[in-house]
């Protein structure tokens, strides 16, 4: 265990060692002018082996998170590289940036680590500045000495001669960073802004450029737009955007142009923000220095505006519900309303008494049968004195009748029937029917 211990100890010294050496490097660059440092894998005498995404590239300034302001980085997938640019300002002359520059190995996990000191010489700042948009090209293509030197050309040779000593890219970068559209397309580039500066004035097809462009400046982008000079871009390989083709001449406030890497420096009296970014070196502030938020206005604030909103609303419904309430009135409301128990209580009782009155029929007809079945204990004399309509009702309640009445019950038992009386027959009488028909016992 202790020898375990030990190991893991001299290894971790080894490791702290190992990062604590550092290669040291040195580039010379100039105010007002754009550098630009490929960071790959043989600065660090490594070997690309073709895999994607093999090395990782972390830079900043020594001793600190960050690199400075007007220093940037970017990685290209495309050329498996880190590029590392920017424009130091007029404050930085004669001074030297570090930049530390540690390197993973995604392969081996191995680290190395370079300084670059970046040594900052003086120079005239350019009078006059070329703003152009090349639409079909992206930065990283335009970090390419080889491309630079093709663009200064054309105005070296051609539109402007008179910059030959010392035309210089002042600022570049990526069209997408600085605001523009991405492609619809993923195949299309991206376009890149650069700016060109030199202290020689404009020659005079310069300015006829500028005048035969001036009218398209109202428009965002025009990269359909062929101007007098079109071939002679296009045969170094370049197509520009002539809505963003603008000359700032020496009267014009270079500073104060778009993208330019100035603007943020502009000092502000009375302002501390301005002495920060005046600073490549950040700080951080102490807690005794950082404002504290107090949250009960806060509070107060977001419940005394619903609070106050919701008793406005809720005075305007009493005034609504109980001052205007007289003009309100409905005389079939009223009508409803005070007799809507009247009518509920009308309801059951109907449907109380219906209940108590309903009675099944049958059992009244057996009864009615089970009467009429005793009623023939009568005389034939009693039945021949009954009045006519009496002896209709009886007929007509008759068990024999009742006997084929649908629904009723039927009788059986044959001696609840009367027995019909016998036929008389008398020869010589000529009223054979009435004497047939008279009952039994009775004169003729």
């Amino acid at each position: 265990m202790l020898g375990k211990s030990i190991s893991f100890l001299l290894l971790m010294g080894c490791f702290i060692l190992h990062q604590s050496t550092a290669t040291y490097l040195t580039d010379d660059v100039y105010v007002s002018e754009l550098f630009s440092l490929r960071v790959e894998p043989r600065m660090f005498n490594w070997t690309f082996q073709g895999l994607t995404e093999q090395f990782h590239y972390r830079p900043s300034m020594e001793g600190y998170p960050d690199l400075p302001s007007w220093v940037r980085y970017m990685y290209s997938s495309e050329y498996h590289s880190g590029f590392l640019y920017g424009t130091p300002p007029e404050r930085t002359a004669d001074s030297k940036v570090p930049i530390e520059i540690i390197a993973l190995n995604k392969q081996t996990y191995e680290t190395k680590r370079i300084v670059l000191i970046l040594s900052v010489h003086r120079k005239p700042p350019p009078r006059n500045v070329i703003q152009m948009k090349i639409d079909n090209l992206n930065w990283v293509h335009m970090m390419d000495p080889g491309r630079i030197e093709n663009l200064k050309n054309i105005f070296r040779n051609d539109l402007w001669q008179e910059s030959r000593q010392d035309l210089h890219i002042i600022f570049m970068d990526s069209a997408i960073k600085l605001g523009a559209r991405l492609p619809l397309r993923p195949q299309q580039r991206e376009g890149v802004v650069v700016h060109l500066g030199s202290r020689a004035d404009f020659s005079g097809r310069l300015l006829d450029l500028q005048e035969e462009v001036k009218p398209l400046y109202k428009i965002a982008s025009c990269n359909y737009k062929r101007t007098s000079v079109q071939t002679t871009f296009e045969s170094s390989g370049f197509k520009l955007d002539w809505c963003a083709f603008k000359l700032h001449a020496a009267d014009d406030d270079i500073t104060a142009m778009p993208h330019h890497p100035h603007e943020s420096y502009k000092p502000v009296k009375g302002s501390e923000l301005s002495t920060l970014r005046r600073s490549d070196k950040w700080d951080a502030p102490m807690k005794s220095e950082v404002p504290e938020r107090n949250y009960s206005d806060e509070f107060a604030v977001s419940f005394a505006i619903p609070g106050m909103i919701f008793a406005v609303l809720l005075s305007v419904l009493t005034v609504i519900l109980c001052f205007q309430h007289e003009k309100l009135r409905d005389d079939d409301s009223e009508y409803y309303f005070d007799f809507l128990f009247n009518i509920c209580t009308d309801f059951f009782r109907l449907k109380k008494s219906y209940r108590h009155e309903y009675r099944p029929a049958q059992p009244v007809q057996m009864v009615q049968y089970s009467q009429q079945a005793q009623q023939p204990t009568g005389t034939l004399k009693s039945l021949k004195d009954a009045p006519q309509e009496e002896d209709l009702s009886i007929r007509s309640a008759s068990p024999s009748e009742s006997y084929y009445r649908d629904g009723s019950p039927r009788i059986v038992n044959s001696y609840l029937r009367p027995k019909p009386p016998p036929y008389k027959s008398t020869g010589g009488s000529n009223s054979s029917t009435m004497q047939r028909k008279a009952p039994i016992g009775v004169d003729m």
